[in-house]
């Protein structure tokens, strides 16, 4: 399954030349996978964090290729890479509203969070069962970041 969503640049989220500034990649990136897991996958996560689990940021990749310019719309796709008994590496691509340019790849390593000790923590069962039927196996033979960027420029 595809997750994508399209999104409009917004002014206050731009530089003086009308591009979208840098960490606001990573903020229309993030957003985006939120609304795929709760739009495709039923996934909430203010539920995730009532039953007590979180996840943190510890690593971004992001590679800018083209700018997003006020007032685009873009295309944001988002896929579970890879997971781990305590972590998650998710890949977030924007493109243009055709996916004809690609504007930027983001690749976040999150870490899990047991929300009632604060700490890092294994993926509770009922989440590995769950994330399990979403992990884009195919996305697995890049090891890197720019064998990734070669197969989305082909």
């Amino acid at each position: 399954m595809e997750l994508k969503t399209f999104y409009k640049i917004r002014f206050s989220d731009c530089d003086p030349f009308k591009h979208l500034n840098n960490s606001g990649y990573i903020d229309y990136m993030l957003n985006a996978r939120e609304d795929h897991l709760k739009e495709f996958h039923d996934i909430d996560m203010t539920e995730l964090y009532k039953k007590g689990s979180g996840w943190m940021v510890s690593k971004h990749e992001i590679v800018y290729l083209s700018p997003a310019l006020y007032s685009e719309m873009v295309c944001i796709e988002s896929a579970l890479i890879k997971l781990s008994d305590d972590t998650l590496l998710v890949e977030m691509v924007m493109w243009d509203v055709q996916r004809q340019q690609l504007k930027a790849v983001l690749w976040t390593k999150f870490i899990h969070i047991n929300l009632q000790t604060g700490k890092r923590d294994r993926h509770p069962e009922w989440f590995l069962e769950i994330a399990r039927q979403f992990e884009n196996t195919a996305l697995q033979q890049y090891t890197t970041m720019a064998d990734r960027l070669s197969s989305l420029r082909r």
